[in-house]
């Protein structure tokens, strides 16, 4: 089992900025890959960002050059840094990894979520 917990979500005006922070409870090292997703009131979860064991990123066309995802393997922690951030990004966002568990094989974890609100 892997528990991934998320923070930093809030509310913030249009142009401003937030980290999200997604807490492993286990080190990265059998983690294939990890990445954000989002959720908003009466739409379905749509990729954000990905990041590969390998260190190489993906992000969704709408938030290409606003958002960055990266981790810090020594804190067992995943981040998105938002940008430049518009009313369509307010949604509950969720962190998902695809992790590799002896006798168990791989698996997708979520966290719980955390709620980003833009204000126009």
């Amino acid at each position: 089992q892997v528990q991934l917990v998320e923070s930093g979500g809030g509310l913030v005006q249009t142009g401003g900025s937030l980290r999200l922070s997604c807490a492993a409870s286990r080190r990265f090292s059998s983690f294939r890959r990890m990445g954000w997703y989002r959720q908003a009131p009466g739409k379905q979860r749509e990729f954000v960002a990905l990041l590969n064991n390998g260190g190489s990123t993906t992000y969704a066309d709408s938030v290409k050059g606003r958002f960055s995802i990266s981790r810090d393997n020594a804190k067992n922690t995943l981040y998105l840094q938002m940008n430049s951030l518009q009313p369509k990004d307010t949604a509950a966002y969720y962190c998902n990894a695809y992790v590799f568990t002896l006798g168990d094989g791989w698996n997708d974890y979520w966290g719980q979520g955390t709620q980003v609100t833009v204000s126009s």
